[in-house]
């Protein structure tokens, strides 16, 4: 930058840090408001069933309950991507289908009552493999009427696939014909759990006009809005959403789902507020997990290690009705295509209903499954190759102005430095291929990312308002949802660097439909690019209007005056300086006065991709790699994360412990994800149902992340800054998967890599090589 930040770049305290910290922070777990009643669910234990009947007599006369609603009391509107959903069951689809909802006096008289409700199924036979239900002779999950992917066309439903994505460039059968190495696995991840500290949760209220005001803590209140209204069937209008802060959501409260539904529709009835949160194992049952795929891979590069080829049909399990997991083939279509250079390219997923959970966003959203694969197959190729695998992936790397073949148009790009790096910090080159007691191995993974938004709707806009008091207070009412990634802090910083405050002189006001402008919802990696740039251009505005009034104030021209520090001051006399707050004051202490108010909306110049998949969806590309070191006891098959080096492409930093925080986060996710977490099920039972089974990394198993920001500044990004919020996850899984790769000498390629797995491995590695076991042993 031409001048050095007064607050940007410089580590800066959340803003919410306090609240947080001191259990100061109001939760929706500890809202109440008077006469709110709690609503519980009556969930179905079968995973394909039709209701028969359902008797509530019990349940009515326990002294405490004020309603029972059944799919009967429901608007008649489906809901969900594809509206093959709805909020209340007639035929349950998955096990914890709602059929029936209590609400009561407290929690525990509502607990009771819900399982006093009768119901009556008539089970029917289901179907929970994908490739399975992909078979014309499986059971329909569905077989009623759907609408397509528009919401517009009535087609029937002849097959489970919900969803099929076809993208191909170039001549892939016969570039693999031409390859001189050509390398085909199968690759498979697991469903996997968000496991936030904050369980779902929501509460409605209506007033006597008939307006709906629901707190939720939604990353999207804008969206919620929308689509409460049209499963109520009411104007959004009379719609307010506020969203609550947030303890925890990597995606999975990024749509209304249908208990907040059944929530409004007990509150309509009661005429009281009514509130429902849910227990551990309802969060288990009923929050949207990341899905399972299984992926086939051909990787096809020529002798002197150019990336050819690059096919892969992809097999998603979508649980029961389409949730935002539905879409997620278009994030991992995007690796497969346009992630190193790639002249031919296929991909077909398929997106299957099968009688599980139904699956949603989580972080990385479909980039962490795909980076899984080809970053595996890419250690495979070099090592086929007789090349080293830093160099093989070096001689494909994206690269400035390369317009990649879904179209998308890379503008600054690091990732040979990202690759580079992380090669040299985690010792790649002295030690790959060592095989000396303790097994340990290193590997390395890549990504690419959105950076600036994605546009998958219209519009990928944000909306801000900052205003200025005459105490030189500036509120900003921000269209983003901090959901813990700390981007209200971001703002703050950013209209504080631009109206020369500092950020102590900022208040956030944000979530709460009523007031703050529209905002498409935090998702995509999108808030520090896309609502930063809302942020700045409508601090520009005030402080435009800021320095007119004090030009007309003060005599001095406009173009000659500057702010910093809350003070006005003439750039050619910098002595000659005013309190910023004072200016405003005179603005508005007179007869004729006037207010300072800047307002904005930005809009990234990107592309919504078209029916062929083809389009430029984020203004910029993120991009990154990360190494592993892994340790294995070759008793117990455990694999011990040593240290992972995790370097990004940044663009600027804005809050380094913000930043850094995210990284370690995301490394920590992508460490459970490589070797811990997994839903088990069985015949669509969640068999894992609590932390203490699922498993799942813990500040005792944090490993050594050692984090590099490589800067250099976006010319579209605010203040030079890309997103950074998904990508810290997506390559972790498979760099650790790499490193044990290395370490055993036999590949795992379907995670997690449980020391099960590990342990067949080195049996698998003892018949191929007995001396090596032998020794070891």
């Amino acid at each position: 930058m031409s001048k050095p930040f007064s607050v940007l770049g410089k580590p800066t305290p959340r803003e919410d840090a306090l609240f947080k910290v001191t259990g100061k922070m109001d939760y929706l777990a500890d809202m109440t408001m008077p006469g709110m009643l709690f609503g519980k669910l009556v969930r179905s234990p079968y995973p394909n069933a039709r209701v028969v009947r359902i008797d509530a007599t019990a349940a009515l006369a326990l002294p405490g309950v004020k309603a029972v609603v059944t799919a009967a009391d429901m608007p008649n509107r489906k809901i969900g991507f594809r509206f093959d959903n709805r909020p209340l069951h007639t035929k349950v689809s998955c096990v914890g289908d709602a059929v029936a909802a209590v609400a009561a006096v407290d929690e525990e008289t509502a607990r009771e009552a819900a399982e006093l409700v009768q119901v009556e199924y008539e089970p029917l036979p289901g179907v929970f493999d994908p490739e399975q239900a992909m078979e014309p002779t499986s059971p329909l999950v569905h077989t009623e009427q759907w609408m397509d992917v528009a919401g517009k066309q009535v087609v029937p439903r002849t097959n489970n696939i919900a969803v099929h994505y076809h993208f191909e460039h170039g001549d892939p059968d016969a570039a693999l014909k031409q390859c001189d190495v050509v390398v085909e696995e199968k690759f498979t991840v697991p469903f996997v759990t968000t496991a936030t500290m904050e369980t779902h949760a929501t509460l409605s209220v209506w007033d006597p006009a008939g307006n709906l005001t629901v707190y939720t803590p939604t990353q999207a209140p804008h969206l919620f809005q929308k689509e409460m209204a049209e499963a109520l069937g009411i104007s959004g209008a009379k719609v307010r959403v506020i969203g609550t802060p947030i303890g925890g959501s990597f995606g999975k409260n990024l749509e209304a789902h249908p208990f907040e539904i059944v929530t409004a529709v007990l509150a309509r009835k009661t005429g009281r507020p009514v509130k429902m949160s849910f227990t551990r194992q309802e969060e288990f049952i009923g929050s949207r997990p990341r899905q399972p795929h299984v992926m086939y891979v051909k990787t096809g590069a020529t002798k002197d290690g150019k990336l050819q080829v690059r096919v892969c049909r992809a097999i998603l399990d979508n649980g029961s009705y389409n949730s935002w997991g539905a879409l997620t083939p278009l994030v991992t279509m995007q690796s497969f295509t346009s992630m190193y250079q790639v002249p031919h390219s296929r991909y077909d997923g398929y997106v299957v209903y099968t009688n599980n959970p139904y699956s949603g966003s989580m972080r990385g959203y479909g980039n962490p499954e795909a980076v899984w694969a080809i970053e595996q197959s890419m250690d495979m190729l070099a090592e086929k190759l007789g090349m080293d695998p830093i160099e093989f992936r070096l001689k494909n790397v994206n690269q400035e102005n390369e317009v990649t073949p879904q179209g998308m148009k890379i503008t600054t790009c690091n990732m040979d430095k990202c690759i580079e790096v992380a090669a040299e910090r985690i010792g790649f080159k002295a030690k790959r291929g060592e095989q000396k007691q303790p097994l340990r191995g290193v590997g390395l993974a890549s990504l690419i990312h959105v950076g600036g938004g994605a546009r998958i709707y219209k519009s990928d806009g944000s909306g801000m308002i900052v205003k200025l008091d005459d105490f030189g207070r500036v509120t900003v009412l921000s269209g983003a949802s901090d959901m813990g990634q700390g981007s209200d802090t971001t703002m703050a910083m950013i209209v504080a660097e631009e109206l020369g405050v500092s950020v102590d002189d900022i208040r956030m006001v944000s979530r709460d439909t009523a007031l703050v402008p529209w905002d498409t919802g935090v998702h995509a990696t999108r808030a520090t690019f896309v609502c930063g740039n809302a942020a700045r251009l409508a601090a520009q505005e005030c402080k435009r209007q800021l320095l007119a009034a004090a030009s007309e104030q003060l005599g001095i021209p406009a173009d000659d005056l500057d702010v910093r520090d809350r003070m006005v001051f003439q750039k050619s006399n910098p002595k000659n300086r005013t309190a910023y707050d004072k200016i405003v004051r005179g603005l508005h202490f007179r007869q004729n006065g006037n207010v300072i108010i800047g307002h904005a909306f930005y809009d990234p110049p990107t592309e919504m991709q078209d029916s062929q998949y083809m389009g430029n969806i984020s203004a910029t590309y993120l991009f990154g790699a990360q190494a592993a070191e892994v340790e294995i006891d070759p008793d117990t098959g455990r694999v011990k994360v040593l240290k992972i080096v995790a370097v990004h492409d940044v663009g600027t930093v804005l809050n380094p412990p913000s930043l850094e925080g995210q990284v370690d986060g995301g490394v920590m996710m992508g460490i459970g994800y490589a070797l811990q977490e997994e839903l088990k099920l069985d015949q669509g039972q969640i068999l894992n149902a609590t932390f203490r089974e699922y498993g799942f990394p813990s500040v005792l198993d944090a490993v050594p992340v050692e984090k590099v920001f490589l800067e250099g500044g976006d010319p579209l990004g605010p203040f030079g800054a890309k997103g950074i919020g998904e990508p810290a996850t997506v390559p972790t899984a498979a760099a650790i998967a790499n490193a044990v790769a290395d370490a055993l000498g036999v590949r795992i390629t379907d995670a997690p890599i449980t020391p099960e797995k590990v342990l067949k491995a080195l049996r698998q590695r003892a018949e191929q090589s007995p001396q090596v076991a032998t020794a070891e042993e």
